[in-house]
Parts: C-alpha cells; sequence; structure tokens
C-alpha cells in the first residue's frame, strides 16, 4: 500500500484546527494537529511531516519560531497559515523561511491545492546530468550548486529558483513567470519573488547589495548573467 503523505497542523483556533485536519483527512493525507507551538517543537524534533502547516501568532513558541527551527536543520515544506493579510506580514513570514502564505479566511480547497503543489515541488525526480552555465556549476540528481568551485547550500525553493534563472540565461524573467514556473502558481503576490530572491542573492552575489548575476530589471522582473557581466 502507497503510503500517505503526512500533514502537521499548528494552530491554536480548535475550530479551524478542526475543520483543516479533517478536510486535509478525507483529501487521503496522514494529519497530526497541536494547539500551541511549543508542543509542536517537541513533535518536530523526533519525526518531520512532509508539509508543515503553521500559524503565525500562537502562544509562547510562535510560528515564525517554529518556521526558522524547521528551516534551520530541514527543506521540508512550510506553509504559513494566519489571520495576518498585509503585505509586510507575508513578506516577513516568508523571511522566516516559508514557502507559502495564506490568510485567513480562506477557502479549504485552496489550502488543499497549495499542500499538493508543495508535494509534488519537494518530490524526488528523475536525476539529470550535472552542467555548468558561466561561474556556476549544477548537479540536479543531487541538487547541489557550486560557483567558482565553492559549493552553495540552498534550500529547496532557492535551488528551483536558481536552476530556473540558469535555464534561461540573458532572458527577462518577470514575477509571473517565476510565481508559474518556480511555485506553480497561476496567481499569487509577486512579494514572494522578490523575498526568495533575495535571499538567492545573499547565497550566490559577491555582494548582495550589487548583484552581478541575479539582476533586476526595473519595472519588468530579473535577469540572469552567468558570467556576472553583460
Amino acid at each position: 500500500m502507497e503510503s500517505r503523505s503526512r500533514v502537521m497542523i499548528v494552530e491554536d483556533d480548535p475550530t479551524v484546527r478542526g475543520v483543516v485536519g479533517d478536510y486535509l483527512r478525507s483529501s487521503g493525507y496522514d494529519v497530526s494537529s497541536f494547539s500551541d507551538g511549543a508542543r509542536a517543537r517537541d513533535a518536530l524534533a523526533e519525526h518531520l511531516p512532509d508539509v508543515l502547516i503553521v500559524d503565525r501568532m500562537l502562544p509562547g513558541v510562535s510560528g515564525d519560531d517554529l518556521c526558522r527551527d524547521v528551516r534551520s536543520r530541514s527543506d521540508i515544506p512550510v506553509i504559513m497559515l494566519t489571520a495576518l493579510g498585509a503585505v509586510d506580514h507575508r513578506i516577513s513570514g516568508l523571511e522566516h523561511g516559508a514557502d507559502d502564505y495564506i490568510a485567513k479566511p480562506f477557502s479549504m480547497k485552496e489550502l488543499q491545492l497549495r499542500v499538493a503543489a508543495q508535494l509534488r515541488r519537494h518530490s524526488p525526480s528523475a536525476p539529470a546530468e550535472p552542467f555548468t552555465v558561466g561561474a556556476f556549476r549544477i548537479d540536479p540528481g543531487h541538487r547541489r550548486v557550486w560557483r567558482d568551485n565553492d559549493e552553495i547550500a540552498l534550500t529547496t525553493r532557492e535551488y528551483e529558483l536558481l536552476l530556473f534563472c540558469v535555464q534561461r540565461p540573458g532572458e527577462v524573467l518577470t514575477r509571473n513567470d517565476i510565481l508559474g514556473e518556480v511555485w506553480g502558481w497561476t496567481f499569487g503576490d509577486a512579494s514572494t519573488v522578490t523575498v526568495h530572491v533575495r535571499r538567492l542573492r545573499e547565497k550566490i552575489e559577491p555582494e548582495p547589495r550589487f548583484p552581478v548575476y541575479l539582476r533586476t530589471e526595473w519595472g519588468a522582473g530579473y535577469r540572469f548573467t552567468p558570467y556576472g557581466k553583460g
């Protein structure tokens, strides 16, 4: 029998926690749920789920704290669930390491589709041959990246973003292009891309404030220059 994907929900509102849990169970997922961040952190130290859904505003150990803790040791997808819908709150959640962000109130079907999309993107794919583009060497089979022979540690989302860019050197890539290809979204908040580009630049650029590889094309999007010039 095929194993079911494991989803952990951390939500202090019992109604939301129950409704989300029941819906995901009926969709075929193995669901565990917690009402506070401290107990969830203990559980995560023992076993990591395939997807973590966490409310940002938790008593004690916050959703941000949980997200940072998980991200320090794992690339499992994290979906942040919260009543805070303002752009700056979304950006802050993403900066703490979340892969996706859904503001309350939300559709159960949309949440289930987001969970499925995260699982698809994190599932292993057929290995491909390593290749070199400018200063970068990519090993898709092992999801490893080097710049000028120095290996760069990337999260799953950062790796997918870089891979999308290096395969299209010199092209102007809009935020919607990136959302569609890297996140699999037909709609979404462009600030998600902005945050992840900033994170990626901190790892691949000699001076992130003055990027030479992943450049901003103002009013259009981004352009990847493999040799850091042009």
